[in-house]
This record gives structure tokens, sequence and C-alpha cells, in this order.
């Protein structure tokens, strides 16, 4: 693990080099992808088998949908579109400073940070590193120590793959996360909890180093009047099961009417049992990252059930600590200010709350912090047009869960206590590029009829300005 004095010196060196080089060309920004990308198509059992044991069991499929072919398909689309990216864009120019013109540059940054948490740490390295080396900048990776062997793992590929002045990373606990936040980065992206990522923006601040937050937070699923309930049974399920719940966009808590809550029970349990039968030995079925953590949710369950809350187990498999298995449950009537309505779950754990009209489940939304995403299923576009119209999130998928991350078009990110910026395809170079205003002046123009002495001819052009 390297320690805060040499993670310094690493920033000096890279700083310098991107000073050296302050704004690549496509063949050499494409080479860096060309790079990443092979670092993970050659080394992806490794990196499954590390992220496996890292969690105590995490499925090689489950990784590789969930982590390296998102990772993949973001290379691969910054390196179809990425010298079109950084190309000079037209700009309009104010009618009376024609025949000016004006002009968009995108520029590297120089130096982007990109905090790392555990939960996909594949994914969650190689989206934000695609996106900065797409846009010319070097970068520093600090990765999770929840996941230490896919930490010391990336750290060696990172070093086979990349000079030490194109991509670093840095290992260690929480005093080495503080300590990488708080170096002068030009951009500084952090993925993790809302309470971390306070920190991590006053830290930043010190240098006014402009960051991206990717945060968290309860996502919503709406089941609308006119949804198909099996459908949509099965897409929540999906979503908030993949990865045991530790995903930052997984279904928090579903909204339904309160006529459909015993159908989506007799439904979920279905449902589950097809996913993952015989869940105790059930090889896809993720356990919890670590005892706290574990820890924490049987807490939560706990508390919800003493506050007069229903749990529904939908699997007849007990949780087993010492293994973290986690059986997946339902929790229905739970008090308002129950923990679990409070916190974000991150994991099996699912509360329905049922509703009345489709207006109600909108104020419940509103009347929260602006979550990260929301999903609802409904087949009446009225519907859906309401629900968009009325409500705020930083993603959406509509009779679907958790896909609007993968679309490279879309950007991805959070607004409010859910974070703020976003990244992803082009949105992901413009974060960290800097598009520079060009005014170019002609040479015959007007400005000279626009400077002291101001007499007649200054007011007469000023009433033709504000006419």
């Amino acid at each position: 693990m390297r320690e805060v004095p040499e993670m310094s010196s690493v920033f000096d060196a890279m700083r310098a080099a991107s000073r050296r080089d302050q704004s690549p060309a496509w063949a050499v920004r494409a080479d860096r992808l060309r790079r990443l990308r092979k670092l993970v198509t050659e080394h992806r059992d490794e990196i499954s088998q590390a992220i496996s044991a890292d969690f105590g069991n995490r499925a090689h499929q489950e990784t590789a949908l969930l982590e390296v072919f998102p990772s993949v398909a973001g290379i691969d689309d910054a390196l179809r579109h990425g010298e079109r990216w950084m190309r000079v864009r037209r700009a309009r120019t104010g009618l009376w400073f024609k025949p000016a013109t004006s002009r968009l540059m995108p520029q590297p940054l120089g130096v982007i940070g990109i905090v790392v948490p555990w939960n996909y740490p594949l994914y969650l390295t190689v989206g934000p590193l695609a996106g900065a080396l797409a846009a010319g900048n070097r970068a520093m990776v600090k990765l999770s120590e929840y996941t230490p062997r896919f930490a010391a793992l990336f750290a060696r590929l990172a070093q086979q793959h990349f000079a030490a002045d194109e991509v670093a990373v840095i290992n260690g606990d929480a005093e080495v996360a503080s300590a990488f936040s708080a170096q002068p980065f030009d951009h500084l992206l952090f993925t993790g909890s809302t309470q971390v990522g306070h920190h991590v923006m006053r830290a930043a601040a010190a240098n006014l180093t402009p960051v991206t937050l990717e945060l968290g937070g309860k996502s919503p699923a709406i089941v609308g009047p006119g949804a198909s309930l099996e459908r949509a049974v099965e897409r929540i399920l999906v979503g908030k099961l993949l990865n045991a719940g530790q995903t930052c966009i997984a279904p928090d808590y579903v909204l339904l009417p309160e006529a459909m809550r015993e159908p989506f029970v007799a439904a979920a349990r279905a449902c589950a049992a097809r996913l993952y039968p015989d869940l105790a030995g059930n090889p896809d079925y993720t356990t919890i990252i670590s005892p706290r953590h574990f820890a924490r949710l049987d807490g939560l369950v706990s508390d919800a059930e003493g506050a007069g809350a229903r749990v529904v187990p939908l699997s007849q498999a007990p949780s087993d600590p010492a293994r973290r298995r986690l059986a997946p449950v339902l929790l229905l009537d739970v008090p308002a200010d129950a923990t679990v309505m409070q916190e974000e779950i991150f994991g099996p754990v699912l509360p329905l709350v049922g509703y009345r009209t489709l207006d109600e489940a909108i104020d419940y939304i509103n009347a929260r912090p602006r979550p990260l995403a929301l999903y609802l299923f409904e087949k009446d576009p009225g519907a859906i047009d309401r629900v968009m119209a009325q409500t705020v999130a930083g993603g959406v998928s509509i009779n679907e869960t958790l896909l609007h991350i993968a679309q490279e078009d879309l950007p991805f990110g959070g607004v409010g206590p859910s974070g703020m910026g976003a990244y992803h395809g082009e949105a992901g170079f413009e974060t960290f590029s800097k598009l520079k205003p060009i005014f170019r002046q002609s040479r015959l123009n007007g400005a000279g009829l626009l400077k002291p002495p101001y007499g007649k001819r200054f007011e007469t052009m000023i009433r033709l300005l504000l006419r």
C-alpha cells in the first residue's frame, strides 16, 4: 500500500506530465483506452475471482454481466466517438457582434482523482477512468479497503498496462482515502455514501477542486394502477437481488396500490424461488460484503419488526451470519419513522408502501430527498407522463430497473442529496474536460463604435442595441 507522502509525489509527477502534454492527440488517448480494455478483457477471470473472494461469494456470471460487460461497453463507446468529442465546436455569436465567430474547444483538465466504492469495484473504476482518458487526462484511483484482493490485483495490472504518470492506483484505509481527497486534483469523482460524500466535498473545497459526487439514497419503484404485476415483480426483484441488493440504484422501496399488496407478496415469493432456488447453497446469490454490513441489515429488519412491521421471507432458507448470506425479505406496514425507511438499505430488504391514488404516490416521493433512481411500472402513457413531469430523480427506467445506467448516451448522476454532476459517454468526456470558450474578432467590426468618449453616436448605438 502506498504511503501518503508517496501519494503526493505520484500526484506531482502526474501533474507535471499533464502540463508537458496539455492536449494529447487522439492516437494517444485511443491507445490508453485500448490498454484499459486489454486490462479488463485479458484478466477478467482473475478480476472475477478476486471480487468473489472479497465478497465471500459472487457468481462470476454476475460480475461478467454487471461489471465486465458495461466496463468494456463504455470503453468501446469512447473509442467510437472520442475523436468526434474532441473537435472544436461552433457556438452562436450574437447578431450585433458578427462577423466575429465563437467556438468551444474541449481541453483536458489535467489530473483526475477517482474514489471507488466496494460494491462494483471494477465498473466504478473503469467507467470514470474511460471518460477521463478519452478526455486526455491522467488519473489517480483510490480503491476501497473493503475489496483488498481486487484492489491489490488492479494496482498490479495498472502498473503492467500504464506508465506511472498515466494511471496510478492508491490503496489504503480511510486515512489514506482522506489524504487522497485532499490532493489538489483538477477534478475529483467520488462514488459512495452521502455521509462520506460530505467529507469528500469538504476536503476538495480546500483546493477549490470541482467534484462529481455519485451518492445514493432511497430509490423508489412505483407500481402504477395499470402495470402488469407479474412483470413489475420480476423486474423489481431482479434489480433488488442482483449483488444481494448492494447496488446504489437498487429499488429501495416499492409504492403500489393497496389492493396489489398481497398479490405482490405472492408473486414475489414465487419469483424469488425461480431466481434463486435452494437459496442456502445457491452459487448465484451474492453474500454481504462484511460482518458489519450484515449486522446492520439484520438490525434494520429487527428494528422494523419491533416497530410493528410484518416481515415476509422470500425464501424458506434462513439467513446465515457465518457465511454472510442474508435471505431476502419484504417488509409490510412499516412505520414511516422506522430506520429502514430513513436510511438507504443497500441489501435484500424491500419495504412495500401502499397508496390510494397515483398522486398520493407522487406526493410521497416529493416529500423526501430526491433519489438517485426512480422506477415506474405502468402501461398508461398519461400516467407515465404525469409521474415523469412531477418527480425529479437522478435517472429513470420505465417498466424496468437498473438499465438506464447501461446506456452510454444517458448521463449518469444524482440530484441534490443523491449526488451532483454526471458522467458516462459524452457526458463523462465533458465532465473531465474544460470546454474553453473562444471569441474571435473579425478584421472589420463595430466594436470601435462602443468606446469612450461617450457622445451622441454612442447613445444612438445603445438605443439600437436595446431596441
